[in-house]
């Protein structure tokens, strides 16, 4: 019987490439309204899940559920916010036209003024503190601005899922732990299951309910406290790694990495590094 609380089921899900296995018998579940970060370094699958997810890439075996259902490509029930978007200064897009473009932007043909419209577009806007900026290009934004806006474009549909493809990334301090609280809101206050990948986790430690943590094509998930630590992710690598926690972050450093047959071996990187291994 299935878990009428849940919001995304992965079932032994397998991609594969032309002489590589990215994803191999990855399984898990979150609920409705949960909060989940999808860690792992660059190049271990986090793009790829989001993709099958989304129905773009076809899976080699399993299965994968939304709302409980295996749809043939994803419906409105998901909203996404892509890894990069280039947007030229240049382009006379403003704030307000792009969220508006989520509603309409698959119509052919210019759309007939509409009052809900506009309310709707002034109420995503406010959602993601992005009134103050609404007029301006979106190419002349800051980067936070920039993901505020694409955030209130993905949930202007009114999505149950939703799925962010390392929108953290060249982020500062600041607008990190902003989008961060923004997300965790939008979570709580419209039930909305966010899944949102990142290749280092202490930034989303005080937000997350659930973690999902891939290498070598594996994932381990659970609570964060199930999840990171030396014996759950030294399996996952296949070889040693210890976890240490200071200072409310989390550092996951490998064991010995110096044979390069060992996978995760780089001479050029330093063996200690936080929340994640090249």
């Amino acid at each position: 019987m299935r878990n009428v609380q849940e919001m995304l089921g992965v079932e032994k899900l397998s991609v594969a490439f032309p002489g590589r296995q990215v994803l191999e018998h990855v399984s898990f579940t979150l609920e409705r309204g949960a909060f989940c970060g999808l860690i792992g370094a660059n190049g271990s699958g986090k793009t790829t899940l989001l993709r099958a997810i989304l129905g773009f890439q076809r899976p080699a075996a399993g299965e994968i559920r939304i709302g409980g259902v295996v749809p043939s490509r994803a419906s409105g029930q998901v909203g996404y916010v892509p890894q990069k978007l280039q947007l030229d200064p240049d382009m006379p897009l403003r704030a307000r036209d792009l969220v508006e473009l989520g509603l309409t932007g698959h119509r052919l043909g210019l759309p007939w003024p509409s009052k809900a419209r506009t309310r709707l577009v002034e109420e995503m806007l406010t959602a993601v503190d992005g009134e103050n900026f609404a007029d301006q290009r979106v190419g002349n934004l800051s980067g936070g601005q920039q993901q505020r806006v694409l955030i209130a474009h993905a949930l202007i549909r009114r999505p149950k899922l939703l799925l962010l493809d390392e929108p953290l990334a060249n982020l500062d301090i600041r607008a990190v732990a902003e989008i961060v609280a923004l997300l965790r809101r939008v979570a709580t206050a419209h039930g909305i299951t966010v899944l949102i990948s990142a290749h280092d986790m202490n930034p989303l430690l005080g937000a997350m309910d659930r973690i999902i943590y891939l290498a070598n094509g594996r994932a381990a998930s659970g609570r964060t406290d199930e999840v990171v630590r030396t014996e759950v992710l030294s399996a996952l690598y296949g070889y040693h790694i210890d976890v240490i926690r200071v200072h409310g972050r989390v550092l996951v450093i490998a064991g010995d990495t110096e044979d390069p047959a060992l996978p995760g071996y780089d001479p050029g990187h330093d063996p200690v590094h936080v929340a994640t291994i090249p």
